[in-house]
C-alpha cells in the first residue's frame, strides 16, 4: 500500500459520528494515523469494539495504526438550580458553598471542599468555559463571596476552572484508574492523561502503565507550563490542548505558548500534538472557515508531529469530508517554500552523544544526495524519534520487529512505521528496507536510501551505523 506523502500526522476523535468500522476505515484512508477514544464518553463495550475495528483494519492494510486513549481526570462542576437555570448581572454578589440545597440567583452548590479551602479574595472563578466571571472578594469555612464580573447566565452543572491556582487533587481519578487498566487490557498505544498539574501526576501514571503503552501528558493548565521541563522529562509525548488552556490563561498568551512547547519537544525528541478546535466549524458544516484552515496550517509552521480532530469526527456531520479537508491543508503547507525554510532555520543542535550524531548525519546525508527516504531500524523508537526531531523534507521509513513501537510511532513527524520479522542482521535489514521502498512507492529503482542501525545488531540504544543503498 501507498505510504502517505506528507509528515504531519492526524490524530482523530472515535464517536457516534465514526464508530462503524466501514467509517473508520474510510477515515483511515482520507488521511488518519492514529485514533483516540475519549474516555469521558462512552462505554467500555464502545472501546472494545473500535479497537477491533482499528486493528482489522490495521491488518487488512498492512500499516501500524496507533491508538490513544484520552482519560477523564477530575472535572470541577457546580451543581443545580431551582428551575435549572438563573440569570446574571455584573456587579451582583454570588456565592459559591458546601449546602447541597438547589441554587439560585444568589448562591449554588460547590461541591469540592478543596477549592473553598484554597481560594482566596482577589481570585477569580471562571464557569461555563470562561462564559461566566466571579470573583473572590470573601470566604469562610465553607463558602466564597464574589461579585459577578461577566456573564448573564448560569444553568445547571457548569464545569468551573480557577486560573493560576494549583489544586490539592489528584490528577488520576478513580474512574481514570479503571479506565486506565481497561485501556491497557484493550491493548492501546498511548494513555493521555488529563489535569497535569506538575511532574508527580505524570510519575503517577507512569508506574501505573508500566511499558505497556506510552504518556501523553495533556497541556491544559498554566501549572503544567510552569513545569513543564520537568512533566516532560516523565512524559513520552505532549498534547497542547489549547481550549482549556485558553480559559485558564489570557487567550493572546496561547499562540505564543504553542510554540514554545512545540520547540521544546522538538528539542527533548518527543512528539507534540496540537488540540481542540481545530476544525471546530465542520461540526455542522461542510467547509472549515478560512481562518480554522490557517491555524491547521500554523500548527504545522510550528513544527507540531500531529494535529487533532475532536467532535469534527466525533460527533459531527461531516467526519470523512473534515479529515479529507485537514489533510488537504497539511499536504498544502509541506509543499510550500516558506514551510522548509522555517524548518531549516530551526533546526536543532546534535545531542552529545553517538545515536544522535549518526542520526543528524542520516538527515544531512539525504539531503545532500537527494535521498528517496531516511530509513530507521529501530528496537525501542528511539532512533526514529531522534531522525523526527531534524524535521527532514523526505520521510522516515521506520523498521522495527516490535508491532507495538510502530504502532507508538504513528504519532511521529515523518515515520511511516513497518512492523517485521525475521531478520536477524543489518544486512538483512537493508535487503527488506529497499524491497519495501520500492513496494510501497517511497523509492523508485536508482534512487537511494540512507540507513541507519545499530551493531551489536537489536540492542536498544546503539545506533552506530550509517549506509547509502540503492534501489534495484
Amino acid at each position: 500500500m501507498t505510504m502517505r506523502t506528507r509528515n504531519t500526522k492526524i490524530l482523530a476523535t472515535l464517536g457516534p459520528a465514526s464508530s462503524d468500522e466501514s467509517v473508520i476505515e474510510s477515515l483511515f484512508l482520507e488521511g488518519v494515523d492514529l485514533f483516540r477514544l475519549n474516555f469521558s464518553h462512552g462505554t467500555t463495550d464502545d472501546h472494545a469494539a473500535r479497537v477491533k475495528s482499528i486493528r482489522a483494519i490495521e491488518e487488512k492494510h498492512n500499516r501500524p495504526i496507533g491508538i490513544v486513549a484520552d482519560l477523564q481526570g477530575p472535572k470541577f462542576r457546580i451543581g443545580d438550580f431551582r428551575g435549572d437555570q438563573i440569570a446574571l448581572k455584573i456587579g451582583q454578589d454570588f456565592r459559591f458553598d458546601l449546602n447541597e440545597d438547589l441554587g439560585d440567583s444568589t448562591r449554588v452548590y460547590l461541591p469540592h471542599p478543596e477549592v473553598v479551602e484554597i481560594l482566596e479574595a482577589g481570585q477569580s472563578i471562571l464557569l461555563d468555559d470562561g462564559k461566566v466571571r466571579v470573583r473572590i472578594t470573601d470566604k469562610g469555612a465553607d463558602w466564597l463571596q464574589g461579585t459577578v464580573e461577566a456573564g448573564t447566565k448560569l444553568s445547571n452543572h457548569k464545569g468551573f476552572n480557577v486560573p493560576g491556582v494549583l489544586i490539592p487533587v489528584p490528577a488520576l481519578t478513580d474512574k481514570d484508574k479503571q479506565d486506565l487498566k481497561t485501556a491497557l487490557e484493550l491493548g492501546v498505544d498511548w494513555i493521555a492523561q488529563s489535569f497535569v498539574q506538575t511532574a508527580d501526576d505524570a510519575k503517577e501514571a507512569k508506574e501505573l502503565i508500566g511499558d505497556r503503552a506510552a504518556l501523553m501528558v495533556k497541556l491544559e493548565k498554566p501549572s503544567a507550563i510552569e513545569y513543564l521541563k520537568d512533566i516532560i522529562e516523565v512524559a513520552d509525548g505532549a498534547m497542547i490542548a489549547r481550549g482549556d488552556l485558553g480559559v485558564e490563561m489570557p487567550p493572546e498568551d496561547v499562540p505564543s505558548l504553542q510554540k514554545q512547547i512545540i520547540r521544546h519537544m522538538r528539542e527533548v525528541g518527543k512528539p507534540v500534538v496540537v488540540a481542540t478546535q481545530m476544525l471546530e466549524s465542520m461540526i455542522t458544516n461542510p467547509m472549515p472557515t478560512r481562518a480554522e484552515a490557517s491555524d491547521v496550517a500554523n500548527a504545522v509552521y510550528d513544527g507540531t508531529d500531529a494535529v487533532m480532530l475532536s467532535a469534527e469526527t466525533a460527533a459531527g456531520d461531516y467526519p470523512v469530508e473534515t479529515v479529507k479537508i485537514m489533510n488537504r491543508i497539511l499536504e498544502k503547507v509541506e509543499t510550500d517554500d516558506t514551510y522548509k525554510t522555517i524548518m531549516e532555520a530551526t533546526q536543532l543542535a546534535t545531542h552529545d552523544n553517538a545515536s544522535d550524531a549518526i542520526t543528524t548525519a542520516a538527515e544531512q546525508v539525504a539531503r545532500d544526495i537527494h535521498a528517496a527516504c531516511i530509513v530507521n531500524y529501530t528496537t525501542s523508537g528511539s532512533t526514529a524519534l531522534r531522525t523526527a526531531r531534524r524535521r527532514p523534507h523526505i520521510p522516515i521509513l521506520c523498521l522495527s520487529q516490535n508491532m507495538e513501537v510502530t504502532r507508538r510511532l504513528s504519532v511521529c513527524f515523518g515515520v511511516r512505521g513497518l512492523h517485521i520479522t525475521d531478520v536477524n542482521s543489518f544486512f538483512e535489514t537493508v535487503q527488506v528496507a529497499v524491497k519495501q521502498a520500492k513496494e510501497r512507492n517511497m523509492a523508485k529503482v536508482g534512487e537511494t536510501l540512507v540507513l541507519t542501525a545499530g551493531v551489536p545488531f537489536g540492542q536498544v540504544g546503539s545506533t552506530n551505523v550509517l549506509r547509502v543503498a540503492v534501489v534495484e
